[in-house]
């Protein structure tokens, strides 16, 4: 994500956060103890970022056994970790540039952070960011003047902290997060085999999905999730069309289209090219009850999103279209056999920019331009291995 503030360079960012934290840290606080006592870890991301902290949570807790663990998330990730059996709590924050909404001064994201320091000061005394890029997440736990501030050793955030982790480009976030809560004795390494992603779900989401309607047939039960939280990760609908009937045709597939009430124009524009048997859901389900639905279903197709994997999560085989974001940082994060990815060589890959105007997503072809063809041949691979 591109956060966009009022500062017009980069130079001049890093100088205003050196500056403000110079301000901000300079202040004296009581040293912190060898082991935590109360925990703050700081994650502003939206849902896949935020599922790839769960396979070293349960980690984090075994090293901290008697640590009381808060995670800040915002509110639109929240439901991933409610119920999360290595937290203590788990507090909201709308985080500016996260929460998609338009600012409405310059000032805003800063009267914001003041505000939220106040009901954070004297209740913890460490704190960890997750995000490499989130100085803000930094800025507010040194304005809460939490003593212990770990974190990633990059310009813009590494002025806040008082301990600053090397970030690895190319390594995989799980494996990031892993790293950086090595400081508090999580161990450095782990694979998708021995700590996968989790996302509990209580057996009324189960119930929930279990009353949805489902396309008519007795085939294999697919799931569409053609959006995404940028639109340049989308594919064509016409394409989606042909995907569907082609599974059809071989494997007498029947699909689900799954979105949130925002993706109903999307889910729909898709729906008028699928001629198999079909039921759109999108704006039917809340996040349990999707990824309770994603066990019910032998594939799930889609873009790089936070639902992608919520099927990985729930162990369900998935197939990933990638384009602007590299799989190797953000990729599924489960066994290789059972979670494809799609991409399209391009010499600009992977740029990583996601805030591409409308109007200019035809020049962006990274996933639009996939082809059917390697995602119909992945698919049927995980679908004739299911059966």
């Amino acid at each position: 994500m591109n956060h966009q503030t009022f500062h017009p360079r980069p130079l001049a960012r890093r100088l205003f956060l050196r500056i403000a934290a110079h301000l901000t840290t300079r202040r004296a606080t009581p040293p912190p103890p060898e082991t935590p006592h109360r925990l703050l870890l700081i994650r502003p991301d939206h849902l896949g970022d935020m599922l790839f902290l769960t396979p070293v949570l349960p980690l984090l807790r075994e090293a901290l056994p008697n640590t009381h663990i808060t995670a800040l998330v915002g509110p639109w990730a929240a439901p991933l970790l409610a119920d999360h059996p290595a937290l203590d709590a788990v507090e909201t924050l709308a985080f500016p540039w996260f929460d998609r909404q338009p600012r409405t001064s310059w000032l805003e994201p800063y009267i914001r952070l003041v505000r939220a320091a106040r009901t954070l000061a004297g209740r913890f005394d460490t704190a960890v960011i997750l995000r490499f890029d989130h100085w803000w997440g930094g800025w507010l736990a040194a304005q809460a003047a939490i003593p212990r501030r770990i974190g990633y050793a990059t310009p813009l955030l590494t002025p806040f902290l008082t301990e600053a982790v090397p970030y690895v480009p190319g390594t995989h976030e799980v494996v990031q997060n892993a790293r950086l809560l090595n400081r508090l004795g999580v161990p450095a390494t782990l694979t998708p085999q021995t700590h996968a992603l989790t996302f509990p779900v209580k057996e009324t989401a189960h119930s929930r999905a279990s009353q949805l309607p489902l396309p008519p047939g007795t085939g294999p039960l697919v799931a569409l999730h053609p959006g995404s939280g940028a639109p340049v990760k989308r594919w064509r609908p016409a394409k989606w069309g042909a995907l569907a009937d082609a599974l059809h045709a071989r494997y007498g597939a029947r699909f689900v289209l799954t979105g949130g009430p925002a993706e109903r124009d999307l889910t729909a524009a898709v729906a008028a090219h699928i001629h198999a048997p079909l039921v759109n859901l999108a704006g039917q389900t809340d996040l349990p009850t999707l990824a309770a639905l994603f066990t019910r279903c032998a594939l799930v197709i889609g873009p790089d999103s936070g639902p992608l994997h919520i099927a990985v999560a729930m162990g369900t085989p998935t197939v990933h279209l990638y384009g602007p974001v590299s799989p190797a940082t953000f990729g599924p994060w489960g066994p290789p056999e059972r979670h494809r990815v799609i991409t399209r060589s391009l010499a600009c890959q992977y740029c990583h920019r996601l805030d591409w105007p409308e109007d200019l997503l035809a020049d962006h072809p990274c996933v639009h331009g996939i082809p059917v063809e390697p995602v119909l041949a992945a698919a049927e691979a995980l679908l004739a291995a299911s059966t």
